[in-house]
């Protein structure tokens, strides 16, 4: 069916909306003298909505207090009109909440909700091309998200999957799976490709798929298993006796102190103090709370999302965050949150206006990953933005900017 839309202002807060002006003027034209916002909902749905249905959906889209700044027609005048959003490859973790949101409002129909951001810019010359892309570039992540040339009528894409394919590993041998992981990027081993070419081809007797091997290469991923820390080693010829997981415990097991949690649950803890609290007098239904002195412990937990903050620095910085805030809640029978830490790593930041003597301008940097500057910035609103919302506070951290060539002609960097 064609899409829905409505329009909610502003999209942008009067201080970010000055801090974004500010930013146009002075990198993209001066003669720009105001920026209007507004979001733009794009539902899908797979048949008609009811007058009482729609009513729920605005209820809902209004935020519910704010019924005025919502409407099926935009606020923004005829103008320079610029709108950016998700990729239409796939549906964002956004969307599947707020389905699951109509869905329990008995909104059913509702198949995809896709939001996106609307700029009005008031000036008096035509942008060239090149400061609209400097503009935008400023105000989407062009890793997840793209310019809508014209208002979307569909999530269609006319991009069809690539089918699956056999890997014939039988009829051509450990050749065919080399072409595989290069071509995938598999990240597969010499020690990797002669276990599955041995599991495919003489134990299963059958051929892989391509799914399966990229599936393989995730699953047996030191991230997900471990296998190189708890494998068995051999050095020179002789095994090793301990892995390399039991020699980092050793210390703990032969001196635990006053270590309560460790190598477990994604999550450490020490030995804490009985404290004074008032806790549910029948924890697992509604009663009241009474006062009560447990022995509290004290967590401290970590999560590195390098990657994920790499390419998209907001969102994989947000997940990051929230990772670690589910890590601290699951350990043991639960724990409390209480507040965070952040640290960031980059290369060498280049600053507009601001180049420091060992910023090299020819350094390259990989096309597919943020700029450091971009990852500075946006990274560290991603964390604080969904501890913000979690109600978690960052309080601490610390950030190292670096890149250099050495005397050897070796450049060295956090990328």
């Amino acid at each position: 069916m064609k899409l829905m839309h409505f329009h909610r202002i502003p999209a942008l807060s009067e201080t970010r909306k000055d801090v974004l002006l500010s930013f146009a003027r002075k990198n993209v034209s001066p003669n720009i003298k105001g920026i209007e916002t507004e979001y733009c909902f794009n539902i899908e749905t797979s048949a008609p909505l009811s007058d009482a249905e729609l009513d729920t959906l605005r209820w809902l889209l209004a935020e519910t207090f704010e019924a005025d700044r919502l409407a099926s027609e935009s606020f923004l005048a005829p103008g320079r009109i610029l709108e950016v959003g998700p990729r239409m490859n796939f549906t964002t973790a956004w969307s599947t909440n707020a389905v699951s949101v109509c869905q329990a409002c008995g909104l059913d129909k509702i198949r995809r909700i896709e939001r996106s951001r609307r700029f009005r810019l008031l000036l008096d010359a035509k942008l060239g091309s090149a400061q609209r892309d400097r503009f935008l570039s400023e105000v989407h992540d062009r890793m997840t998200e793209c310019l809508y040339p014209e208002r979307l009528s569909t999530f269609e894409t006319g991009i069809l999957p690539e089918p699956s394919r056999t890997v014939p590993l039988i009829e051509e041998g450990i050749p065919a799976l080399q072409r595989i992981n290069e071509a995938l990027g598999l990240g597969l081993d010499a020690w990797d490709i002669e276990y599955y070419y041995d599991l495919f081809a003489k134990d299963l007797k059958r051929n892989p798929t391509d799914v399966e091997c990229f599936d393989l290469s995730q699953s047996n991923s030191e991230h997900s298993r471990h296998w190189f820390f708890k494998g068995k080693l051999v050095v020179d010829g002789r095994p090793v006796p301990e892995t390399l997981m039991q020699i980092v415990k050793e210390p703990l097991e032969r001196h635990p102190a006053n270590s309560v949690i460790a190598f477990r649950d994604n999550s450490s803890a020490i030995r804490g103090y009985r404290i004074r609290t008032i806790l549910p007098e029948h924890p697992g239904r509604t009663s009241r709370l009474k006062m009560a002195n447990p022995t509290y412990h004290l967590i401290f937990t970590a999560e590195t999302h390098n990657f994920p903050s790499g390419v998209a620095p907001f969102p994989g910085a947000e997940t990051g965050t929230g990772g670690r805030i589910r890590d601290v809640q699951a350990t043991g029978r639960g724990g409390l949150v209480v507040a965070g830490t952040a640290a960031y790593c980059v290369g060498n930041l280049r600053i507009p206006g601001y180049q420091l003597p060992w910023e090299d301008p020819s350094f390259a940097y990989p096309g597919n990953l943020a700029s450091p500057l971009s990852i500075e910035i946006q990274a560290s609103n991603g964390a604080s933005d969904y501890g913000n919302k979690f109600g978690e506070p960052v309080i601490q951290g610390f950030t190292r900017a670096f890149g250099m060539r050495l005397p050897d002609g070796e450049r060295r960097e956090w990328i």
